[in-house]
Protein backbone atom coordinates (compact mmCIF):
# COMPACT_ATOMS: atom_id res chain seq x y z
CA UNK A 1 0.00 0.00 0.00
CA UNK A 2 1.77 3.64 -0.78
CA UNK A 3 0.86 6.83 0.54
CA UNK A 4 0.82 9.16 -1.73
CA UNK A 5 1.96 12.71 -0.16
CA UNK A 6 0.84 16.04 -2.38
CA UNK A 7 2.12 19.34 -1.47
CA UNK A 8 1.90 22.60 -3.47
CA UNK A 9 3.68 25.36 -3.59
CA UNK A 10 2.93 28.17 -1.28
CA UNK A 11 3.08 32.00 -2.52
CA UNK A 12 4.71 34.60 -0.64
CA UNK A 13 2.71 37.04 1.42
CA UNK A 14 3.48 40.68 0.37
CA UNK A 15 3.81 43.41 2.97
CA UNK A 16 1.03 46.00 2.39
CA UNK A 17 1.96 49.29 0.71
CA UNK A 18 2.07 51.96 2.14
CA UNK A 19 0.16 54.99 1.25
CA UNK A 20 1.45 58.28 0.18
CA UNK A 21 -0.53 60.38 3.28
CA UNK A 22 1.68 58.14 6.25
CA UNK A 23 4.37 59.39 7.80
CA UNK A 24 7.17 56.82 7.66
CA UNK A 25 7.61 54.96 11.43
CA UNK A 26 11.02 55.81 12.74
CA UNK A 27 13.03 52.79 13.85
CA UNK A 28 14.27 53.74 17.21
CA UNK A 29 13.15 55.91 19.67
CA UNK A 30 15.60 58.87 20.35
CA UNK A 31 16.94 59.81 23.65
CA UNK A 32 17.84 63.09 24.88
CA UNK A 33 21.05 63.97 24.37
CA UNK A 34 23.26 64.40 27.34
CA UNK A 35 21.34 61.22 29.50
CA UNK A 36 23.62 60.45 32.25
CA UNK A 37 23.24 59.41 35.88
CA UNK A 38 25.39 60.46 38.04
CA UNK A 39 26.54 58.16 41.54
CA UNK A 40 28.13 60.24 44.24
CA UNK A 41 31.33 59.17 45.96
CA UNK A 42 29.69 58.48 48.83
CA UNK A 43 27.22 55.85 47.07
CA UNK A 44 29.59 54.12 45.37
CA UNK A 45 31.67 53.78 48.94
CA UNK A 46 28.39 52.35 50.53
CA UNK A 47 28.03 50.19 47.33
CA UNK A 48 31.62 48.83 47.54
CA UNK A 49 31.12 48.09 51.28
CA UNK A 50 28.45 45.80 50.63
CA UNK A 51 29.84 43.91 47.65
CA UNK A 52 32.87 43.41 50.15
CA UNK A 53 30.74 42.41 53.12
CA UNK A 54 29.47 39.93 50.20
CA UNK A 55 32.27 38.37 49.67
CA UNK A 56 33.79 35.15 51.46
CA UNK A 57 37.15 35.59 53.07
CA UNK A 58 38.75 33.11 50.32
CA UNK A 59 37.91 35.73 47.53
CA UNK A 60 38.90 38.74 49.70
CA UNK A 61 42.20 37.06 50.30
CA UNK A 62 42.53 36.07 46.51
CA UNK A 63 41.88 39.66 45.75
CA UNK A 64 44.34 41.00 48.37
CA UNK A 65 46.82 38.74 46.76
CA UNK A 66 46.22 40.53 43.26
CA UNK A 67 46.50 44.53 44.50
CA UNK A 68 42.98 45.19 45.60
CA UNK A 69 43.36 47.89 48.12
CA UNK A 70 40.24 47.49 49.47
CA UNK A 71 40.77 43.86 49.83
CA UNK A 72 44.07 44.43 51.25
CA UNK A 73 42.71 46.76 54.34
CA UNK A 74 39.99 44.41 55.16
CA UNK A 75 43.00 41.34 55.34
CA UNK A 76 44.86 43.69 57.49
CA UNK A 77 41.97 44.30 59.77
CA UNK A 78 40.63 41.04 60.16
CA UNK A 79 44.84 39.85 61.32
CA UNK A 80 44.62 42.66 63.91
CA UNK A 81 41.70 41.47 64.93
CA UNK A 82 42.63 38.06 65.86
CA UNK A 83 44.37 37.15 68.83
CA UNK A 84 48.20 37.33 68.81
CA UNK A 85 48.91 32.75 68.62
CA UNK A 86 51.92 31.08 70.36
Amino acid sequence: MANTISTTPTQPVAPPAETSNQKPSQSKPQSAAGDSVHVSPAAQAAANALQEVRETPTQTSQEARHGDIQARRLVAQEAASKPPTG
